[in-house]
């Protein structure tokens, strides 16, 4: 209960100073953790990098999963290029290829406010983020519920 209380007055601190600067699964009521058979399907996300493909705009460049002092992040690299909009996020979808339009809250998690529409950027996830439940990186829209572009990063 702890928990959920400092998340809550985390948030409300936030919103109160005007602006997210960054949304995690510990705070987001989406985020369920997903069963897995073993620490070596994590282990094998590590590593792996995928093309971003275009969904509502051009979206391009490379995400990869990388772990840098026990710590897991996508890192985007320099060529990551996306149209600007309002309200978006970097999410994790429970779909190789997510819906374009209408993405429904029990089939991702927000894993951080995007910082920025094109160059090179890093987002940590959540230590408690079982990955082998997400299956795409998506740049995502809040606001219009839109996916601006994704990569199949989990088979």
């Amino acid at each position: 209960m702890k928990f959920n209380s400092l998340a809550i007055l985390s948030l409300i601190a936030t919103v109160s100073l005007g602006s997210i600067q960054e949304v995690t699964a510990y705070q987001t009521p989406t985020a369920t953790p997903v069963a897995t058979t073993g620490i070596n399907q994590i282990a094998a996300a590590v590593g792996q990098s995928a093309n971003f493909r275009r969904g509502e705009h051009a979206t391009q460049g490379k995400v990869s999963i990388v772990k840098k002092n026990n710590t897991r992040y996508l890192q985007f690299d320099r060529n990551f290029r996306t149209s600007s909009g309002p309200d978006v996020y970097v999410i994790l979808h429970r779909s190789s290829a997510p819906q374009i339009y209408g993405l429904r809250r029990k089939d991702y998690v927000l894993v951080g406010r995007l910082r920025k529409f094109s160059g090179s950027q890093s987002y940590a996830i959540p230590a408690n983020l079982q990955l082998s439940g997400y299956k795409s990186v998506a740049v995502w829209c809040r606001k219009f519920n839109a996916t601006f572009g994704y990569a199949s990063i989990g088979g």
